[in-house]
C-alpha cells in the first residue's frame, strides 16, 4: 500500500538497477510525457515518476493557491518524496518548470542529488532590459496570455499546445499536450501559470553546486537559445548541449535524440 505522500503524487518506481532517475514534468503536462524515455531506461536505472500537484492523477484535494504561491513549494514536494523513498545520490532530470524546481530542492538538500538536467529549463521568462536579460517575454505578451486562459480555458489550450510543441508536420504531437493542458483544472492552470511565468530564479543559479546538464532545443517557444547560454554561463558545474530537435516538449517529439543525449551525459 502507497503512502499518503506517494498516493498524492501518483508516484511510482519502476525499472531496475542501482541509480535513481527522477523524471519530473514540466507545465501541462504529467508523468507519461516521459514513457519514451521510461522505456528505453528501465533496464538500467530505477525511475522515480510523479505527478505534481494540480497535475495529472495527483491529489487535487492538495492543491491551494496558497500552497503552491512559489516554486519552492514544489521543490519541497520532490525533497518530501525522496525523503519518504529514503533516496540519495539521484540523476534528477527537469523539464521546463521543473529544472528550477530541481534547482531549488538542490539548493535546500545537496546531498539528495548526484547530478541535474534541466530539458527547456529557464530561470526567468520575462526580459529584463536593465541587465540586458532576454527571457522571451514582455509583461504585454504575458498579461494577454493570462487574459485568453481566463476568457476561454480550453480554446487557449487548444491554440497553445501547438505553438509550444512546434513540428506542426506531426500535429498528433500538439493534440497530446493540448490534452493534458486541458485535463487541468482551469482555475489551476491559470494560478500555475502565473507563479511560473512571473518566478525569477537568475540569483539561485549561481549558489549550485550539483553538476548540471543543460539542454536546449531549437524554436522553443518558452525558451530562447540565449537563456540556455545565460544558465549554462552561471552555474559554476554546468555544460550546455544543443540538440537537434524542436519545440518546448523535445523528450515526446524527438524522443530518441534526448534519450541518447540523457545517456550520454548520466554521471554513473
Amino acid at each position: 500500500m502507497l503512502s499518503r505522500v506517494l498516493n498524492r503524487h501518483h508516484a511510482q518506481v519502476v525499472g531496475q538497477g542501482e541509480q535513481i532517475l527522477v523524471l519530473a514534468h514540466g507545465f501541462g503536462s504529467d508523468q507519461t510525457a516521459w514513457r519514451h524515455q521510461v522505456e528505453a531506461f528501465t533496464p538500467f536505472y530505477r525511475i522515480l515518476l510523479f505527478d505534481h500537484i494540480g497535475a495529472g492523477q495527483s491529489d487535487m484535494n492538495a492543491y491551494s493557491p496558497r500552497r503552491y504561491r512559489s516554486l519552492y513549494s514544489y521543490a519541497e514536494d520532490v525533497l518530501e518524496l525522496l525523503a519518504e523513498l529514503q533516496l540519495t545520490d539521484v540523476i534528477f532530470v527537469g523539464h521546463s518548470v521543473s529544472g528550477m524546481v530541481g534547482l531549488l530542492a538542490a539548493l535546500l538538500d545537496p546531498a539528495r542529488f548526484r547530478q541535474l538536467l534541466f530539458i527547456s529549463a529557464s530561470p526567468r521568462y520575462l526580459n529584463d532590459p536593465a541587465t540586458n536579460y532576454i527571457g522571451g517575454f514582455e509583461q504585454s505578451d504575458l498579461d494577454a496570455l493570462y487574459a485568453s486562459m481566463s476568457a476561454n480555458y480550453y480554446a487557449w489550450a487548444g491554440g497553445f499546445a501547438p505553438l509550444a510543441m512546434g513540428n506542426p508536420e506531426r500535429p498528433e504531437l500538439a493534440g497530446e499536450f493540448a490534452k493534458t493542458l486541458s485535463a487541468i483544472r482551469p482555475d489551476v492552470a491559470q494560478a500555475v501559470a502565473r507563479v511560473i511565468f512571473q518566478s525569477d530564479h537568475r540569483a539561485d543559479l549561481p549558489k549550485l553546486t550539483v553538476p548540471t546538464t543543460i539542454l536546449q532545443s531549437n524554436n522553443d517557444i518558452a525558451v530562447p537559445p540565449q537563456v540556455g547560454r545565460y544558465m549554462a554561463d552561471k552555474i559554476s558545474q554546468a555544460t550546455l548541449i544543443n540538440i537537434d530537435a524542436e519545440g518546448h516538449l523535445p523528450h515526446l517529439s524527438a524522443p530518441a535524440v534526448v534519450t541518447r543525449t540523457l545517456a550520454e551525459c548520466f554521471i554513473v
